[in-house]
């Protein structure tokens, strides 16, 4: 069982880095790979997309578990969002190093005055400190913390989404797909959220209905003091 899930993640991860082969095959014009007329442009928004479709999957994740009943998901999450993390690091760098040749001023100079780059600056700078701690030794010394500090990856998908939004200025038919995508997904967790929140209520209106069928004075007199 431990192999064939080892042989699962190993499959798993060789597919996860397809994306980035086959970008790589295409600039340096390996035969049947092609990047287009503008391979800079090719590549800087494919490694947009597909940080922003990891993202997507990595979201995805812990509703496929509450569905399906199986931990496979959630074994797999964490590389999905390191992969995320990977692709967003590549776009950067095809931005700085190729769409800007270097030049770091010119690179703050968009950052300022281009708010699509802002909202895509701080959507990686807030992915960071979550790759830092993605693992299992992160989980167990920060505690009730660690999950505090990834529900930022919410925070960093809807900043994703409205980078690429902004970004392709006229023609929003793909970002409002990952717009409706990502709607679905944390309406999801909202709702999972707020059943809890009324089941815990029901439970506690039970305990009390219990306390008080169980022994009525004594429930009375706790409720109504000396």
């Amino acid at each position: 069982m431990w192999s064939v899930r080892r042989l699962l993640k190993a499959a798993v991860f060789a597919a996860c880095l397809v994306p980035a082969l086959r970008m790589t095959a295409g600039a340096v014009s390996l035969p049947g790979f092609s990047l287009g007329a503008d391979p800079v442009a090719a590549l800087l928004h494919g490694c947009g997309r597909w940080a922003l479709n990891f993202l997507m999957i990595t979201l995805c994740m812990t509703p496929l578990k509450e569905l399906s009943g199986s931990m496979l998901p959630l074994r797999l999450r964490r590389m999905f969002g390191l992969f995320a993390f990977f692709y967003a690091t590549l776009h950067l760098t095809v931005y700085i190093v190729l769409d800007q040749s270097g030049n770091v001023g010119a690179v703050w100079r968009d950052i300022v005055k281009r708010p699509y780059i802002t909202i895509g600056m701080l959507a990686l700078i807030l992915l960071i400190p979550l790759a830092l701690t993605s693992t299992a030794r992160s989980m167990r010394r920060l505690g009730r913390r660690w999950t505090s500090l990834h529900r930022l990856v919410y925070a960093i998908a809807i900043l994703g989404v409205w980078h690429f939004w902004w970004q392709v200025k006229r023609d929003i038919r793909e970002p409002f797909l990952y717009a409706c995508g990502l709607a679905v997904l944390l309406g999801y967790r909202l709702w999972k959220q707020r059943a809890a929140a009324v089941r815990i209520s029901a439970a506690r209106l039970a305990g009390i209905d219990a306390a008080s069928a169980a022994d009525p004075r004594s429930f009375a007199s706790r409720c109504t003091g000396p």
